[in-house]
């Protein structure tokens, strides 16, 4: 029977004549009878990619994926770690590794939830990192006319506050702050829909305006669903024919 790389790698490196050697190959395993007719198991070789490639969105995975440039025959697993996460790998190597394969990050705008920043500053965040919707509407309205910078002294029930916005050129009037809010915020990859999330928003003087999460954190598993839901989609002849495996 021939021997294997595998084989003739190993008795080369014992010293060992592989022409003086017999292999027999059992339950889809190599091995090599030494003298005392002892079989030795011949460990294969597992080539795995060095780098696995990195990307930053879900379509280019999918292309990558749709291109069959390499493993195009074999099984493949896409594993979505949370919202802004998913890596690409073979099945289990015969040394029980997995080939990390690709890796996708989705570049997100940062923004400092809990923190107080002044209402410019909140005003351009609101506008650039959060997707328009009827509560950051209103947010904007309020904060794009504050007209007293003693927050501090505006009527605070510890859940609303009421302050005094500019009404026209010179006249003004006290209205109630929202809360909580419904947002937006750009958390995820931008392929799929951002999920909306409840946010209490408070003020300070300066005036200051900060927003703090209120969900418990439920949005990022509604933020998996949505990418899961579109790797099945756009790579549906993939996942039916058992080419790809998508776990959330």
């Amino acid at each position: 029977m021939s021997m294997s790389e595998e084989a003739i790698q190993y008795l080369m490196e014992q010293g060992i004549d592989p022409r003086d050697r017999m292999v027999t190959n059992a339950n889809g395993q190599q091995y090599v009878i030494d003298n005392n007719g002892k079989p030795n198991y011949i460990k294969p070789h597992i080539y795995n990619a060095q780098d696995r490639l990195i990307i930053h969105t879900l379509s280019g995975l999918v292309d990558y994926i749709k291109s069959g440039v390499e493993r195009n025959d074999e099984q493949l697993i896409l594993e979505i770690y949370n919202e802004r996460h998913v890596e690409l790998y073979s099945l289990l190597k015969a040394d029980g590794s997995r080939e990390e394969l690709v890796e996708a990050k989705a570049i997100i705008p940062a923004f400092d939830y809990g923190h107080f920043m002044h209402m410019e500053e909140f005003n351009i965040a609101l506008q650039s990192k959060f997707k328009n919707n009827h509560d950051r509407e209103i947010l904007l309205q309020v904060v794009g006319n504050v007209a007293d910078e003693n927050v501090g002294q505006a009527l605070d029930d510890g859940v609303s506050q009421s302050l005094t916005i500019k009404r026209g050129i010179s006249s003004k009037a006290q209205v109630k702050v929202p809360n909580p809010v419904v947002l937006a915020p750009y958390r995820t990859f931008l392929e799929v829909e951002q999920p909306e999330s409840q946010f209490i928003f408070r003020m300070e003087k300066g005036p200051q305006g900060a927003i703090f999460e209120a969900d418990g954190g439920a949005w990022r598993n509604q933020a998996i669903n949505l990418i899961r839901e579109y790797l099945e989609t756009e790579l549906k002849e993939f996942v039916e024919n058992k080419k790809i495996i998508v776990m959330a």
